[in-house]
């Protein structure tokens, strides 16, 4: 009998095995969420590749998950917790927030699997906050609650961006033309970079070249495309004010934690950017920043070791 978790995106979909007693994670399997009509169709794929049935099952997912019926924000899929437990014949299904995955991650990352950005000291049981560009933007906050780590579940990412700089809020209110409300994730997100880049050309008055993310990222790596490079700088700014308001937030002293698909591709820059600066840029609360630790998350698969600390929580 089987324990599985997944941590499920909005671009791709990650499996895997769980030993409950040894905290052991096996049988890893990507697929490309395109490839699938519905995730029941995603598991039953992954679930052909086992020996054994299954009987608990954790889904980290990148969407609201309060009620039955779970709907994903940035991917046509949804479904119905009680028809699913019941399809696959399950004894357990936790349903839980993407980020709520991975931050029950974090104080299980390794020093070799993390890169400090700046300065600050972490307080080991401090309340944490952790964030993720990706195809949309995660947040989630964490903190320590009788030997057991609780994760504050939310969507931050959809709280409204606030810019710090002229050129910030040039791009906002371009934005805002085009959406009406502009979220935090409209800019610190696979999209947001698109978003970034083309407001950045109309203002500049030149027609965009690019029109994905990886490819915006990679002309601004081989300092290919001027633009691109202010696209990349003006991202990391976003994400060093949003990062700094999280902190001050809950009193980040356990540090902020970067997640996500994106940054992780381009970690020399962003070792080297302002995200430190504006992280810290918070008036009369600087020398309060200063103190708490940023992190970028450089764990391969960060959803599904949380997932897996939330499964082993729950029924050990």
């Amino acid at each position: 009998m089987l324990s599985v978790i997944a941590d499920v995106g909005g671009t791709n979909i990650r499996l895997a095995v769980l030993d409950i007693a040894t905290t052991e994670i096996s049988k890893v399997r990507e697929y490309p969420c395109a490839q699938f009509i519905t995730l029941e169709a995603a598991i039953a794929q992954y679930f052909t590749t086992l020996t054994e049935p299954v009987i608990n099952l954790c889904i980290g997912i990148a969407c609201p998950v309060e009620n039955d019926l779970v709907t994903m924000t940035n991917l046509n899929w949804q479904f119905s917790k009680n028809a699913l437990k019941h399809k696959f014949s399950l004894q357990a299904l936790h349903v839980i927030n993407d980020y709520t995955a991975i931050s029950l991650a974090v104080p299980f990352v390794s020093d070799s699997q993390k890169v400090k950005i700046g300065t600050g000291k972490e307080v080991t049981d401090g309340v944490k906050a952790i964030f993720g560009p990706g195809t949309g933007l995660g947040v989630s906050h964490l903190i320590k609650q009788d030997e057991k780590w609780v994760s504050l579940d939310g969507e931050g990412g959809h709280t409204s961006f606030a810019p710090n700089t002229s050129q910030q809020a040039d791009v906002l209110l371009l934005l805002q033309a085009q959406f009406g409300h502009v979220s935090a994730e409209r800019f610190l997100s696979g999209q947001g970079l698109v978003n970034i880049y083309h407001a950045l050309c109309r203002l500049a008055g030149k027609q965009p070249e690019f029109f994905e993310a990886a490819d915006i990222t990679q002309a601004a790596l081989n300092s290919e495309c001027a633009l691109a490079t202010q696209t990349l700088t003006l991202f990391c700014q976003a994400m060093g004010g949003f990062a700094g308001n999280l902190a001050l937030s809950l009193d980040c002293k356990g540090g902020v934690y970067i997640a996500g698909g994106i940054v992780p591709r381009f970690v020399e820059f962003f070792e080297n950017s302002e995200f430190r600066t504006f992280f810290e840029a918070k008036g009369r609360f600087k020398d309060y920043l200063q103190t708490i630790p940023t992190y970028l998350i450089t764990h391969e698969n960060p959803g599904l070791l949380g997932a897996s600390v939330y499964l082993r929580q729950e029924l050990l």
